[in-house]
């Protein structure tokens, strides 16, 4: 039953999706068509509906709590995959607005020292997110000179709008969260899609080393993870045991070397190190 309701339900998103876009562009289906279209759709809400109240009480039923019962209900309807997309997504845009009323200005707590990276890699992506702006008008612009309708041309239009907002949200995420080193953690990060904290007292050695053929901006391979910006890591990190990082998409793995940019490393390194004893 689990497994027809989530068939179900991702089909008939994107067929409501569909459905709205030919009704907002002004095209109206056949009533046996749009009557059929809704009936089936109520009818997968209903079975959700009633998936969803049997694992909730099931959940209640073994003695979890009202929120963990809700948080096992969407976790067997919604694979966590697309549950972290979304919320990816969420925090993307929210940061987007968060750079625009602080003007940019990251987020430093007191004592902490911040090491940048977005100034790297911004130039190109503003330069991506203006070319993917002029690409979304004169594509939209050769639909309309084609005669292609409305429905059509509606859902181009929104997908490339996305993508400059994606855009935008990626550069704005990577300016509000920068690496930083506290007197308890280093916390390294890219965006949205990356924090990891490391605990000092874990740390065994900090060393500015440059790198420039990183092939992927997050990877993690034989115990050790990179964080690179325009394919650059330039600060390496070695722990005396290993920690868990979350990867973007939510895979965990373990890791005992962290190799990082940051626009100023040296200043990175020397907040690693121990302070000197008097």
């Amino acid at each position: 039953m689990l497994r027809i309701a989530r068939a179900a339900l991702y089909a008939v998103v994107p067929a409501e999706c569909l459905l709205a876009v030919l009704l907002v562009s002004g095209i109206r289906p056949p009533a046996v068509l749009l009557a059929g279209a809704e009936t089936a759709a109520a009818l997968v809400f209903a079975l959700e509906a009633a998936v969803a109240g049997r694992l909730y009480l099931a959940g209640r039923r073994a003695g979890a709590g009202r929120r963990a019962a809700l948080s096992a209900t969407l976790d067997a309807l919604v694979p966590p995959v697309v549950r972290r997309l979304v919320v990816l997504e969420a925090r993307g845009v929210a940061a987007l607005v968060l750079f625009v009323a602080r003007r940019g200005r990251p987020r430093v707590p007191p004592g902490a020292v911040a090491g940048p990276y977005a100034g790297e890699q911004a130039a190109l992506q503003l330069v991506l997110a203006f070319a993917l702006a002029v690409e979304t008008v004169v594509v939209d612009l050769l639909l309309v000179s084609f005669g292609v309708p409305a429905a059509v041309r509606l859902p181009v239009l929104l997908i490339d709008a996305y993508g400059v907002l994606f855009a935008l949200a990626l550069v704005a995420s990577c300016a509000l969260r920068p690496h930083l080193v506290s007197r308890d953690e280093l916390r390294v990060r890219y965006g949205e899609y990356l924090d990891l904290r490391v605990p000092r007292e874990l740390i065994a050695s900090a060393a500015v080393a440059r790198s420039y053929d990183e092939k992927r901006v997050v990877a993690v391979e034989d115990g050790r993870l990179r964080v690179a910006v325009g394919s650059q890591t330039n600060v390496a990190v070695e722990l005396s045991a290993p920690v868990t990082v979350v990867r973007p998409l939510g895979g965990r793995a373990e890791v005992t070397s962290v190799r990082f940019f940051a626009a100023d490393p040296a200043a990175v390194v020397r907040a690693l190190r121990p302070a000197p004893v008097p």
